[in-house]
């Protein structure tokens, strides 16, 4: 089976999943990139080992590229088409060859007044009027089935993805062991780390952190929170942490390498993912539960409701709650067993379920029982592949 990935460049949000599909179909399986990586990832740490992949078609950079890229695009047995041109997948879905596009959910922002006839056009020229073709989604959010619901797109047609970074085997009573808070000093409370990582913007709501550390400090708990990234609330987050005589159990060490951050999850307890609607997927908590941490996330993050089964591999808290965050994050505070059991259970969510080797498996058993078994019904019953059922933004409490 030939199967072509098309997106507009090679991120390591999608390296290990291209290379599970190179290792399982060889050359018959090929990325496309239609354009450069752009500054802005690089400069959030997004650049890989390698300039060009084996696998890699860059068809930015040739005339020559193009045209195989396009050649490759009609031929295939699958495409799956990301943020890409239209145009690579019509002339295949002329020929009602079986397709699948890769999204997060399209309305981040909800619908407005002043939106409502952009969105409604959007949504007609790029998948309504494809909607007879052989044309599946890959849901990479838990909310990308119900938008494009609303308006009658790729419904009974959409399976559960996301994006799958690095996922580490680890040895797991060693990396729970690694935890900060294994050590005790037998007279206070155990110090527990806890941890928040990405860019120091609105919509991810760093500053929600810092209100809850307050909230501990009140509460005499003993803990040291780290805050690593940058961004526009910088400053204002350091005057935070001042004016609330927070420095001695919170730090900002600023931005730092990939593999750093991931030693800081390697070393935390507790992984904060305090995002809102905007969170389109969330790679950080792939990457926290595969270090073992204990995450609090807000419902509303689109990876959350795929990965996150709350009270079993993690908490969740309704988006903006502040005081049902704060309850949560002391539950873990209060119960250090808890604590180190959700953890665990967060390891193995990823590293035997979540990751890009099931999702290569999977997405090729579901192509071939599309293509040989003229069944669209998904094999399996849960996890990667599985039927991407409605489920609208305030799911969470009902």
């Amino acid at each position: 089976m030939k199967i072509t990935f098309i997106s507009n460049f090679l991120g390591p949000h999608q390296l290990p999943f291209c290379k599970a599909m190179v290792n399982r179909l060889g050359e018959d399986f090929k990325f496309v990139a239609t354009e450069p990586m752009t500054e802005e990832r690089i400069k959030l740490g997004w650049s890989l080992d390698k300039d060009t992949y084996p696998f890699e078609i860059k068809a930015n950079e040739s005339n020559e590229l193009q045209k195989k890229a396009e050649q490759l695009a009609i031929e295939s047995d699958v495409v799956i088409i990301g943020s890409a041109p239209d145009s690579y997948i019509i002339p295949r879905l002329k020929r009602n060859k079986l397709t699948f596009k890769y999204s997060e959910r399209p309305l981040k922002k909800g619908i407005h007044w002043n939106n409502l006839a952009h969105i409604i056009c959007g949504m007609w020229l790029h998948h309504g009027r494809f909607q007879s073709k052989p044309l599946y989604m890959l849901a990479a959010s838990a909310y990308t089935a119900d938008d494009y619901a609303r308006f009658g797109c790729y419904r009974g047609k959409c399976y559960k993805w996301g994006y799958f970074p690095e996922a580490k085997k680890y040895d797991p009573d060693e990396l729970m062991k690694g935890k900060l808070s294994a050590a005790s000093d037998g007279l206070k409370r155990p110090c527990v780390s806890i941890l928040w990582a990405g860019r120091l913007i609105g919509w991810k709501h760093p500053d929600a952190s810092i209100r809850l550390a307050e909230s501990l400090k009140e509460k005499g708990y003993s803990f040291k929170m780290t805050l690593i990234g940058t961004g526009e609330m910088e400053e204002q987050l350091h005057n935070m942490i001042r004016d609330k005589s927070l420095e001695d159990c919170v730090e900002m060490p600023g931005a730092m390498k990939a593999s750093e951050v991931r030693s800081y999850m390697e070393k935390a307890d507790i992984y904060l993912f305090t995002s809102d609607f905007n969170e389109g997927w969330g790679a950080v908590l792939n990457e926290s539960m595969n270090s073992g941490c204990a995450v609090v996330a807000s419902h509303a993050i689109g990876s959350v409701p795929f990965l996150i089964k709350d009270e079993e591999n993690g908490l969740i808290y309704e988006n903006g709650n502040q005081k049902q965050l704060e309850q949560q994050v002391c539950r873990l505070m209060d119960d250090a067993e808890y604590r180190m059991k959700l953890g665990l259970n967060a390891y193995h969510t990823i590293a035997d379920l979540w990751n890009a080797d099931v999702a290569a498996e999977r997405l090729i058993d579901l192509c071939e029982n599309i293509i040989f078994a003229k069944k669209t019904k998904s094999p399996y019953e849960n996890g990667i592949c599985s039927e991407a059922k409605v489920m609208e933004n305030d799911w969470f409490g009902k």
